[in-house]
């Protein structure tokens, strides 16, 4: 008869625990940004797969930080970033322009970043519009971030993905991080997947990176998904949201 009760209790008691012991070195201004009730519902149900406690966490975002995101989006991260560096930051949100090949009534990407701009919330958000091409980015950044679109880059016409990543090495700070996060590819495929399936063999990225002077810091496996085989396109629905991701942080030599 007392049994129960007693289960009842420690199955509560481990079930903290294991909240605790996931959220284990997650700072508070971190958890403040996701539990920011600001944030759309459509964001806040997507935290099951992005895990943005954990991936800021491993970045290393700090209050007052000014940070570069390319290629935001609609802004999940950005939103994040901006609560975590606070009104001392800075987010500069770098949206490409609209491609040349678009539909002539087609809103230009920036627009999609308007429910932030508009939102003195996020008064800490400068979107700026740029050619990945021809990227001129801001100086002296402490952290420069990119979530899901390095496999792209591959596939923009005239660009020289490690041209790229230098503008990125000149842009930081001695001492600056630059975090990427990708869709798996299948080892050693190399870039052969990045226009078909929107993939990238995350030893390439690794490759192209350190090429450019950055110094491999680390990966987490927070995004990992040993479910997914590699071999489904990104968009398709039996993988949308669950794919197998990378999270690489690089530092630039102080």
């Amino acid at each position: 008869m007392c049994r129960t009760p007693l289960l009842a209790t420690m199955g509560s008691f481990f079930a903290v625990a294991a909240i605790a012991t996931a959220t284990a070195g997650v700072p508070a201004y971190i958890g403040a940004a996701v539990n920011d009730k600001s944030r759309p519902t459509a964001d806040v149900q997507r935290d099951g797969d992005r895990k943005p406690a954990s991936t800021l966490a491993f970045a290393g975002v700090k209050p007052g930080e000014q940070i570069a995101e390319l290629i935001p989006g609609a802004g999940y991260y950005t939103r994040l970033l901006s609560v975590v560096v606070g009104p001392k930051g800075k987010v500069y949100a770098l949206v490409n322009r609209k491609r040349p090949d678009a539909a002539a009534d087609a809103p230009e990407p920036a627009a999609r970043l308007a429910p932030i701009t508009s939102d003195a919330h996020y008064a800490n958000v400068v979107v700026q519009t740029i050619s990945a091409a021809q990227l001129t980015m801001p100086q002296n950044v402490d952290l420069v971030w990119t979530s899901l679109n390095y496999h792209d880059f591959h596939n923009v016409p005239d660009l020289k993905v490690t041209d790229l990543d230098k503008v990125v090495f000149n842009a930081l700070k001695p001492g600056g991080t630059y975090i990427v996060i990708d869709h798996a590819a299948e080892a050693g495929s190399g870039v052969r997947d990045t226009s078909t399936l929107h993939r990238i063999d995350e030893a390439v990225v690794k490759q192209e990176v350190e090429s450019v002077g950055f110094k491999f810091v680390g990966e987490s496996v927070v995004l990992h998904n040993p479910a997914d085989d590699h071999t489904a396109k990104v968009f398709d629905s039996q993988v949308r949201g669950h794919t197998d991701q990378f999270i690489l942080k690089f530092r630039k030599p102080r």
